[in-house]
């Protein structure tokens, strides 16, 4: 049986090359795998951006999923939070916890990992392996500019709001798994799965928001309940035209009740959620064609009352739904 030294060097550290150094600083080359500690530094004028999210077996997935599509997400939803502050990847650390050693599951797990790490030029530069449950998690290190940072505290009165991608078929895929209902064909139930385990972190999209948007954060746990933390940490409010939330064709084939639980609460999408002034409109436009991302415009912040969200119907009517994101401790 492969010890944990010999578990690391077989399947992340034979992979863990340090990217090629910046031109801009030398000293941003990180000193991964191999020491005590990594050393990491940004380039010159820019900040550190870190995150760390942590995936438990039977929480956040289940325990049967394709390993492949496991290492993908599990790095994939670090870089969608780097994305949402307009941070470029760098590094990662991995800290992972197995049942048992199966060599065909880590096989596949560094391949899914390094697949989407190397696409990024994303480093792993250390972490740790022990026995247990199985249990992910992952800190990334990423830069930005100083004062470049995409926040949530800085939505203002009059903003437009805007969500990036489709909304809901990963929450319509976990719900075809549960057995809550049926994908009509199998090509959707292949898409549905497809986008609850594979999600694609908007990093461009990120990047090319820097100095356009004002508030911004990425999807993970649904857009009731994240639209909020944008607006109780910048102190406004927010209507939402719940029709305009795009999503596929088989999510608005959904029972009216379904559609909404998935486009709206259903979590797991990653897209990015962001605000920015109407006159960004047109640069906003390009910023679509060029990162080859569609961008919908969903609503307006307001400056009345306490944080809230005001659901409307594509006529401006009002709308009765209590909606609520994943809650990590009374998920159902």
């Amino acid at each position: 049986m492969l010890s944990e030294f010999s578990l690391i060097d077989r399947y992340f550290a034979r992979r863990a090359t340090a990217p090629a150094p910046r031109h801009d600083d030398e000293a941003a080359r990180p000193l991964g795998i191999g020491d005590d500690c990594a050393l990491i530094a940004p380039p010159a004028g820019h900040q550190l951006a870190i995150s760390t999210d942590m995936l438990v077996a039977g929480r956040h997935f289940f325990p049967d999923v394709d390993p492949y599509a496991l290492g993908h997400k599990a790095l994939a939803v670090n870089l969608s939070d780097l994305a949402a502050m307009g941070a470029k990847p760098h590094a990662f650390t991995l800290a992972l916890a197995l049942p048992d050693v199966d060599e065909a599951w880590l096989s596949a797990f560094s391949d899914g990992l390094f697949a989407l790490a190397e696409r990024h030029d994303c480093a792993l530069v250390g972490g740790d392996t022990t026995g247990g449950p199985l249990n992910l998690c992952i800190t990334v290190f990423g830069d930005v500019p100083h004062g470049a940072a995409l926040r949530r505290d800085a939505a203002e009165p009059g903003d437009d709001i805007w969500v990036s991608g489709a909304l809901g078929d990963a929450r319509a895929g976990l719900g075809a798994l549960r057995g809550e209902w049926r994908a009509p064909d199998d090509a959707t139930a292949a898409n549905w799965k497809h986008a609850l385990e594979r999600p694609e972190p908007r990093v461009a999209l990120g990047l090319a928001l820097r100095g356009v948007a004002h508030a911004a954060l990425d999807l993970s746990d649904g857009l009731a309940g994240d639209l909020m933390h944008i607006l109780r940490r910048s102190g406004v409010s927010a209507a939402v035209d719940a029709d305009a939330v795009p999503c596929s064709d088989a999510v608005r084939a959904l029972p009216g009740t379904a559609r909404r639980q998935c486009t709206l609460a259903g979590g797991d999408d990653y897209e990015l959620c962001f605000t920015a002034p109407p006159a960004a409109r047109d640069a906003l436009a390009d910023i679509a064609m060029r990162v080859k991302v569609p961008l919908t415009r969903i609503g307006t912040i307001e400056s009345t009352g306490a944080p809230r969200i005001a659901w409307r119907d594509a006529s401006g009517a009002p709308l009765s739904l209590t909606l609520q994101g994943f809650d990590h401790f009374h998920a159902d």
